[in-house]
């Protein structure tokens, strides 16, 4: 009893801590990326190259599950639910417009290095991750924003609709793993500082990848938490715009 009393926290204590993880894990990124691997450019170099994996932490992780967490804040749970409805839509399209980014980073690299797309499982499963999160943002847009969806199709579609993002979150989580080991076994291979040696860089990305998999983990956590839940209400108040 004790210790579920200690993890007991308030949800603004919890997402201030999430949060706190969410900006160390872009932070990490971006450093991994300036220090070890040359920095950010447009050129089609290994710098364009940079902007994929910190635009895919950044949207198809840290803001994914920032969208994913509106509804927990106790704010939430009375009143108009329009403003939070378009505040849950529209970081989750800021989340899908920066992944977009990020596939045009990788796909304008790969292209002008004459090297081939899509054939890892990395990209295999980013690329699902993204079909993926691209339906559940268009489903979720038809069922909960426009005006005329029914209420039934809304009461069908919601528990569909919140089992995939918490889905989707974990997909983009082992995206984002499997392709930093995929990138640390292109650039960490040396005479030096081989892989296997955990040179600084690797100890730094591998530590990266943890902390994504910790921010998957807890947002997921506490999406299932029954108390951080919004009360559920039999009226039709889930269309009120005002």
């Amino acid at each position: 009893r004790c210790s579920v009393a200690m993890l007991d926290i308030p949800f603004s204590v919890f997402s201030a801590l999430l949060g706190s993880l969410g900006v160390l894990c872009v932070a990490l990124v971006g450093f991994w990326c300036h220090h070890w691997q040359g920095g950010f450019s447009l050129h089609g170099g290994a710098q364009t190259f940079n902007w994929h994996p910190l635009l895919m932490v950044t949207g198809l992780v840290v803001l994914y599950g920032a969208a994913a967490l509106v509804y927990r804040f106790p704010s939430t749970w009375s009143g108009p639910k329009l403003p939070w409805k378009l505040l849950h839509g529209s970081l989750a399209l800021g989340a899908f417009i920066l992944t977009v980014l990020g596939l045009g980073a990788i796909t304008h690299f790969h292209n002008s290095h004459g090297t081939l797309n899509m054939y890892s499982l990395h990209s295999w499963m980013g690329l699902g991750t993204v079909l993926l999160f691209s339906c559940q943002w268009a489903a979720g847009f038809g069922a909960f924003l426009l005006p005329w969806a029914p209420a039934w199709l809304r009461q069908f579609y919601k528990p569909i609709h919140v089992f995939f993002g918490s889905a989707i979150l974990m997909l983009s989580s082992a995206s984002c793993v499997s392709g930093i080991n995929e990138k640390l076994f292109f650039s960490v291979k040396n005479g030096t500082t081989v892989y296997k040696l955990l040179p600084a860089e690797a100890m730094l990305a591998n530590t990266l990848g943890i902390l994504i998999l910790l921010f998957a983990v807890l947002v997921v956590g506490a999406l299932a938490r029954p108390s951080w839940k919004r009360p559920d209400s039999d009226s039709l108040d889930s269309r009120q715009v005002l």
